[in-house]
């Protein structure tokens, strides 16, 4: 009988690809047809972003508790878990598995997210002359349907608000992908200590 441990890090891995595939599609694009990712997807790095991105991280994890704690309110306790948070509760994980899951969450989805939305989805956009309000406000919207929970829809587009000003702030993309780490992080040490037993779900 296969070991339900084993299931659920399969199922993590496997909720993990697409994403990862979607990113690395979005830097060959620009490799293969365009000016490769520093250009075509604002990827420079600068300290100043970088303080940006904290302090809009910060800010946005304050949004997304209020917001989250009335959206829960609304939906009800039973439905405000995550597609990843569905996967891991009340079950057992590895250590190796939970340790994969938290560095996932924290710091692999917020780069391969950015890469597709604010760097991809937003050049393209701009590309078309359209004003970078209009990239802020669709890439809002396709990154929050993109995730493909309905449910959780309207949540997201919450939470995606201070990730996309970052972008539009600052013209580049490292603001945002330290803006979405900050967000995801407390999520993912919440998941990482259920997984490990030291917190109740």
């Amino acid at each position: 009988m296969p070991d339900p441990a084993d299931s659920v890090t399969v199922i993590l891995v496997a909720s993990m690809v697409p994403t990862v595939l979607a990113a690395g599609v979005a830097v060959l694009a620009t490799v293969v047809r365009g000016n490769g990712p520093l250009i075509d997807l604002r990827l420079q790095w600068r300290w100043s972003d970088v303080k940006v991105g904290l302090k809009l991280g910060l800010a946005g994890l304050a949004l997304t508790y209020v917001a989250a704690a009335v959206w829960s309110k609304v939906v009800g306790q039973q439905n405000a878990t995550s597609a990843i948070g569905s996967l891991v509760d009340g079950k057992a994980m590895p250590v190796s598995a939970a340790v994969v899951m938290f560095l996932y969450v924290c710091l692999l989805a917020p780069l391969c997210e950015e890469l597709i939305y604010r760097g991809l989805l937003w050049g393209a956009i701009e590309r078309l002359r359209w004003s970078r309000w209009a990239a802020f406000v669709l890439s809002t919207a396709i990154f929050a349907a993109g995730h493909l929970e309905p449910l959780r829809t309207s949540l997201l587009l919450v939470i995606a608000l201070p990730i996309g000003f970052a972008r539009l702030i600052t013209g580049r993309l490292t603001a945002s992908v330290v803006a979405h780490v900050i967000n995801n992080f407390l999520p993912g040490l919440t998941f990482l200590l259920i997984s490990l037993g030291v917190m109740r779900a």
